[in-house]
């Protein structure tokens, strides 16, 4: 069988492509701007090319078919427009990654499965994966044109851990203030409930997905089946720092307006400060080899080991750490004159 992964060394995606890679069943080939070729295995196809340049794609792809196309770097309607025609015919199958912030804001209820309404007003990222759903289902539809959706949730490799607001240079100036003992922002009371997934369990249930009959016309999320707290996964960093948690609590609703540089609207109330649990029963049906390997105690171990011995994932953000800063300063002089 014959894959194109679109992109392909992502934080999701390198780990489908190292899984793919061992597998004798799949001849793999990568189409991207070929920057990051230290980190692709050796057997994987390259084929260096810009997406969003469709004539040259078109002219590279000519002679190529494929049974499943993976598309790991599409975020507007107008880039799924050109995926369907770039491979409407040439391949069996079309694998979009959606989002699971998509899902309606505030939910229902707090049980989430495939069937749970796509809405979110608080994210522009999230409206725009939902028009691409949109668009691949009519096509679907009404032409055939064979769509599988995968939203995910929270997915994290050795190279990132998993925080609730970080700047924009990642969570190294998170982990970095928690070693220093400076108070840590967790958003709200931190009761909430959250997923976290490593990127290799992700890829199972990713790649169970490829080739897939059942998975035709279908969306599915994938995720891990452990969930904890906010306040859980803060303090699992920190025992796995071996340092104390000095957390600092602080309404969303707050963080959001005063962190919109961060979109913290869309990162908080749009995602991370609603509780979610995924049912992932339709995953297992369709893939019944799927489940989790790597709970979060372990994949944040892994992480900073990874992390504290690799300099370049060690980006501090000063910008950020001021503005933690002046966040607990302004509420902590709001509490004195009150």
């Amino acid at each position: 069988m014959k894959a194109l992964l679109i992109g392909g060394t992502g934080t999701i995606s390198t780990a489908i492509v190292n899984s793919l890679a061992q597998n004798p069943l799949w001849e793999v080939w990568l189409l991207n701007r070929g920057t990051r070729k230290d980190i692709v295995p050796e057997n994987i196809q390259q084929i260096t090319a810009d997406i969003h340049n469709e004539e040259d794609v078109a002219q590279k792809l000519q002679s190529l078919t494929f049974d499943t196309v993976c598309e790991f770097i599409a975020f507007k309607q107008e880039d799924v427009e050109r995926d369907y025609r770039l491979f409407n015919g040439k391949t069996r199958q079309y694998i979009f990654i959606s989002s699971a912030s998509a899902y309606h804001k505030p939910a229902a209820a707090y049980r989430i499965t495939e069937g749970t309404t796509l809405a979110n007003p608080h994210w522009q990222y999230s409206r725009d994966k939902i028009a691409c759903e949109e668009y691949l289902m009519k096509k679907y539809r009404e032409e055939g044109f064979p769509i599988t959706i995968v939203r995910p949730s929270h997915t994290y490799c050795e190279r990132s851990i998993p925080v609730g607001i970080h700047g924009h240079n990642g969570s190294y100036q998170v982990l970095k203030r928690m070693m220093e003992g400076k108070p840590v922002l967790i958003p709200g009371d931190g009761s909430s409930l959250w997923t976290l997934t490593f990127n290799s369990d992700f890829a199972t249930g990713y790649i169970g997905l490829m080739a897939n009959r059942h998975a035709i016309g279908e969306a599915f999320h994938i995720t891990s089946d452990e969930t904890l707290t906010w306040n859980q996964i803060y303090k699992t960093i920190a025992d796995a720092l071996g340092v104390e948690l000095n957390a600092y609590h602080v309404a969303s609703d707050f963080l959001a307006e005063v962190g919109k540089q961060y979109d913290l609207e869309g990162a908080l109330i749009g995602d991370k400060s609603v509780s979610v649990v995924f049912d992932n029963s339709k995953l297992k049906h369709a893939v019944p080899t799927m489940n989790t390997k790597i709970c979060f105690h372990q994949g944040v171990r892994i992480a900073l080991d990874y992390i504290l011995s690799h300099e370049e994932c060690q980006k501090e953000d000063p910008e950020f750490d001021a503005w933690c800063d002046r966040v607990i300063a302004a509420l902590e002089e709001a509490k004195q004159k009150i």
